[in-house]
């Protein structure tokens, strides 16, 4: 059976290759048709199979030898001495051939000496095996060359072919993601002007319930009973007012990003910070917060408030994937040319559909959710010209990762 080798860069692949992909890409695998006993990555075949083919040419040197010996020169069977000369040159290198060609050529010649009537002069032997030996010799060299020149030509195509596929890819994923871009322009445009049309009443609506109330407070003397049903009802009509407005400013938020203001921030200061400040809801939710940030991490130019806030949501979303308590663990650290920022948590998890439609717009799991904060989370990750990625597995939890890029000159 043939067996299906994985290399992993065989060679680069452009500018299209230096993408990974939540998704690059990430290393690249090529699955290559070799031969049908294992072959390390340059092609070769490994030290076991050398060992074994050279025996197996040796030992068929051997018997090819004993036969011309035992028939003496009736049967010429000096062609068949090609079989063990290819078999090592193909399977063990261009040394082992040559070796077994010598092997060959001095076994052709012992049989001959002892096996026939004497030749009229004593060297014509000794030249009939050198030039035996000269054949096998050139054989072996251009069997050995057609054996590397076909490797390497069918390198060069599979190295081409996952080119190609990569540069496939990504088209791809850039014409999805235009797409995208051109359906959220739509659509925040539609939300701006929705949110344009719907605040104004509810201001006015969320002003004539104070007012409302504040006649129930003064009907609340002569019949306590009805006014505190009625205040009951008017509370719960502010907090619906309330939470449709919270949905507009977020549908704004997203449709209306304002302008970021960048500045040089150290990722460990901000952290630290930021992770105090919401301390207290992790105590309340019962989950333990680990931070492991990097004291030596240089700094990142970024928006701090509009980035905190794409982490918040984030930590938001673990906190929901916890809902019994659990472990929150932050860290910071270097990564190449840029900085890392994981977020992980060890909550139920995702499903696959979830996973898939994790930054896709207005998509939530949450019966009040609004399906932007991950979507507004990596909208502003890549306007930081970085990266987030997510690793989850189901009963485990999920990992977010974003990658950002130094500040310049750190």
């Amino acid at each position: 059976m043939s067996s299906l080798v994985e290399h992993v860069d065989l060679c680069p692949v452009g500018h299209a290759g230096n993408k990974p992909t939540v998704n690059e890409i990430p290393s690249r695998l090529v699955k290559v048709l070799q031969y049908r006993v294992p072959v390390n990555p340059r092609g070769e075949f490994c030290v076991r199979s050398k060992v074994v083919a050279t025996a197996a040419a040796v030992t068929l040197a051997t018997v090819l030898g004993l036969v011309d010996y035992l028939t003496g020169r009736e049967w010429a069977i000096s062609a068949f001495y090609l079989l063990p000369t290819c078999l090592a040159g193909w399977m063990a290198g261009r040394s082992a051939g040559f070796a077994v060609g010598a092997l060959c050529a001095g076994a052709w010649f012992l049989s001959d000496v002892f096996s026939g009537p004497a030749y009229q002069h004593a060297l014509i032997p000794v030249w009939n095996a050198i030039m035996l030996f000269v054949f096998f010799f050139v054989v072996v060299w251009l069997l050995t060359a057609f054996r590397s020149s076909h490797y390497h030509l069918e390198q060069t195509v599979e190295c081409r072919t996952a080119a190609l596929r990569a540069e496939m890819e990504e088209r791809k994923r850039l014409e999805q993601a235009k797409l995208q871009v051109e359906r959220l322009a739509v659509v925040g445009s539609m939300a701006a002007q929705v949110a344009h049309e719907i605040r104004n009443p509810l201001g006015s609506i969320s002003l004539n319930l104070d007012l409302i109330e504040q006649e129930l407070n003064v009907f609340a003397n002569s019949n306590c009973r009805s006014a505190a049903e009625c205040q009951v009802l008017l509370r719960e009509m502010s907090s619906q007012v309330l939470r449709i407005g919270q949905v507009l400013q977020e549908y704004l938020r997203f449709a209306r990003m304002p302008k970021s203001e960048r500045a040089v921030v150290s990722l460990k200061g901000f952290l630290e910070e930021k992770l105090n400040f919401v301390q207290p809801l992790l105590d309340q939710k019962h989950v333990y917060l680990r931070s492991t940030l990097d004291p030596n991490l240089p700094p990142v130019y970024v928006d701090a408030e509009q980035l905190w806030e794409a982490f918040l949501n984030l930590i938001r979303n673990a906190l929901d994937a916890m809902p019994d308590g659990g472990n929150l663990t932050v860290s910071a650290q270097r990564n190449g040319a840029g900085a890392l920022v994981s977020i992980s948590d060890n909550g139920r998890g995702m499903t696959e559909e979830e996973a898939r439609n994790l930054f896709v717009p207005f998509f939530t799991t949450k019966s009040d959710g609004t399906g932007l904060g991950l979507a507004y989370a990596q909208r502003v990750v890549n306007e930081h010209g970085g990266k987030i990625d997510c690793a989850t597995a189901r009963g485990k939890g999920s990992t977010f990762s974003i990658q950002l890029p130094l500040a310049v000159g750190a």
